[in-house]
């Protein structure tokens, strides 16, 4: 039987669970669960957090743009986040590659066919992309989306049987339960227009997306007729908790 395949998408906040420093024991987590799903499934990780490693060891001084400052730290930190990857995910047999995008190269055929190709051979190799938005040259995740709407043109492109997202909430929460601090999770959602009027879009602590940006994701994959599950990241073993039923968490129909 054909292995199925996950897009697992990552956020800023759940690498630093929500604190100033990217998490080697959250990055661990990962490495062991996917250890342990491997033979069931492929994964392509889709993470940010390249400013959060950055920012934990330089500060730089500067006179230009708040942009161009954070493109800078991207350059910095994104060799520092692949190498925690690198080694936790080796300790536990897995193997790990780099591919850096922008939204251009998912506006030309020729660079989509490529996208694919490379991706396909490198699982097929074993290897696990983890994908990251190029900052240097790009600003879009910098300022709008935290990788997820990268995350959702990457799943359609490989034609994904999930589209993972890990957040730090359970979910999707209705705006009535989040007035009254009684979160209430959204459990399926089956037309994501008709969502805008029964939630909070209020963003994370340190990452750019917030949940509006998820939902925006889902809604890419849903057009493609891709599943959505927007999951609680920063509990341990999120995973393997949501792939077996044992998790709160939205799920958005293909």
């Amino acid at each position: 039987m054909a292995k199925k395949r996950i897009l697992l998408k990552i956020g800023t906040n759940t690498l630093t669970k929500e604190t100033d420093q990217i998490s080697r024991g959250k990055i661990e987590d990962i490495a062991r669960q996917i250890a342990k799903l491997k033979d069931d499934y492929q994964f392509i990780i889709v993470s940010s957090g390249a400013i959060a490693a950055a920012k934990q060891f330089v500060k730089l001084e500067h006179n230009g743009k708040e942009i161009t400052v954070k493109q800078a730290l991207a350059a910095i930190g994104q060799p520092r986040l692949m190498r925690i990857f690198q080694e936790n995910f080796r300790e536990l047999g897995l193997n790990t590659s780099q591919c850096l995008l922008s939204y251009s190269d998912f506006e030309k055929p020729e660079s989509r066919e490529n996208i694919k190709n490379t991706i396909d051979v490198l699982i097929a190799n074993s290897y696990i992309p983890i994908i990251n938005e190029n900052d240097t040259v790009s600003t879009a995740e910098i300022q709008f989306g935290d990788n997820d709407k990268l995350a959702a043109l990457t799943a359609t492109l490989l034609q994904v049987d999930l589209l993972l997202i890990a957040t730090n909430t359970d979910g999707i929460y209705t705006k009535i339960s989040i007035e009254k601090k009684q979160p209430k999770t959204i459990s399926m959602v089956k037309d994501v227009s008709a969502l805008a009027q029964e939630i909070s879009f209020e963003k994370s602590s340190h990452g750019t997306g917030g949940m509006q940006s998820k939902i925006q994701a889902g809604s890419i994959a849903q057009k493609a007729a891709i599943e959505t599950w927007i999951v609680n990241g920063l509990k341990d073993n999120f995973i393997i908790a949501a792939l077996n039923g044992n998790s709160k968490h939205t799920k958005i129909k293909a």
